[in-house]
């Protein structure tokens, strides 16, 4: 099944690819892998769930930020290919949660990136996967998402 056939079965479009905040680019290729740079929520120009988690935030706003996060990931991986069936595997996510001090759901919180990659990509979906809390974030954003994906031509 194609990918943005079984994202729009499941209700979701795939954005525009948000721009650069500062001076780098938003995905690099090189050979066979495209790594994206970090993906913060961002929705129609607007940055969803700001703040911390174990403070500002629950886990369910984590939750839907790192889902966010990842939808960016895959309209990167689309202006990366032109065409999401190129992506062969999500081989990596690295995630990034902007935390209080002995916040430790990080793991549910990156599930929401997870969940949203595997039902994209199915089985070329599963991935390794880093979640780490942070003090400080960019644009003081909840989550951020990094992506290292196997593509063909």
């Amino acid at each position: 099944m194609k990918v943005e056939l079984r994202l729009k079965e499941l209700g979701i479009e795939v954005p525009p690819a948000p721009g650069a905040v500062a001076a780098y680019v938003p995905w690099v290729r090189t050979g066979n892998l495209v790594f994206t740079s970090g993906q913060l929520p961002w929705r129609d120009g607007v940055l969803l769930h700001v703040g911390r988690l174990g403070a500002e935030l629950t886990v369910e706003q984590g939750y839907a930020a790192a889902r966010q996060c990842a939808l960016n990931v895959v309209a990167q991986l689309k202006a990366a290919t032109g065409d999401l069936d190129r992506v062969r595997r999500i081989v990596r996510v690295e995630g990034y949660v902007h935390c209080a001090p002995g916040f430790r759901g990080h793991p549910q919180v990156l599930n929401g990136a997870s969940d949203l990659l595997n039902a994209a990509f199915g089985e070329a979906g599963v991935h390794a996967r880093l979640a780490v809390g942070i003090a400080d974030m960019p644009l003081d954003a909840a989550v951020q998402v990094m992506v290292t994906a196997e593509v063909g031509d």
